[in-house]
């Protein structure tokens, strides 16, 4: 694993290199991301708008991040799933399936620490239908905005009836290095 939290400690310095990429290579990542959110379809244009600039940033550990006229907007580990920044799950909520942990998880998720069957399955917890591999949000019980973003290690079916271990690998959180990241110049 050891895909927790991988931007606890990343600052801009992080990045090695920026590059523009040829308009086949843009068009395959952008197909590549409707295909994994489509519910961002009717939106996409002003996600990623067609004058806007767009470079690909490459950082340690693997990261890739696609940059929006500056903003970095969605990020891949290795040829993982593309994921969102927060800050653009937090303009288009309903993009990605919802997973809401209880209260009890809360502080642990904010810590960057990776989502826990129980924190789903109690009273406070709630969960959208998804396969294992699959991309999430993770809400907190009585809050609107993700707190988290990761990929599912089992699916909610699973989760229902192991209801123990590791079931999100929570990646991207709250007032980590990404989101403290407004833009890369």
């Amino acid at each position: 694993h050891g895909r927790d939290a991988m931007f606890k400690g990343f600052t801009p310095a992080d990045v090695s290199g920026q590059n523009q990429v040829k308009s086949s290579v843009q068009r395959g990542i952008k197909n590549k991301i409707l295909e994994q959110y489509p519910r961002l379809e009717p939106v996409f244009s002003n996600v990623w708008p067609r004058d806007g600039s767009m470079v690909i940033a490459k950082c340690k550990d693997h990261i890739t991040f696609v940059v929006i006229n500056k903003v970095p907007i969605f990020w891949q580990v290795r040829d993982g799933p593309w994921l969102p920044t927060l800050r653009l799950l937090h303009q288009y909520p309903t993009m990605m399936p919802k997973m809401q942990v209880d209260k009890g998880a809360i502080r642990f998720v904010l810590r960057g620490a990776s989502v826990m069957c129980p924190g789903l399955t109690s009273p406070g917890g709630a969960m959208e239908d998804v396969e294992a591999g699959a991309a999430v949000q993770v809400t907190a019980e009585g809050t609107v905005n993700a707190c988290a973003v990761g990929v599912m290690t089992m699916s909610t079916a699973e989760i229902r009836e192991k209801n123990k271990g590791i079931c999100i690998d929570a990646t991207h959180f709250l007032n980590d290095g990404l989101w403290m990241i407004r833009e890369l110049n």
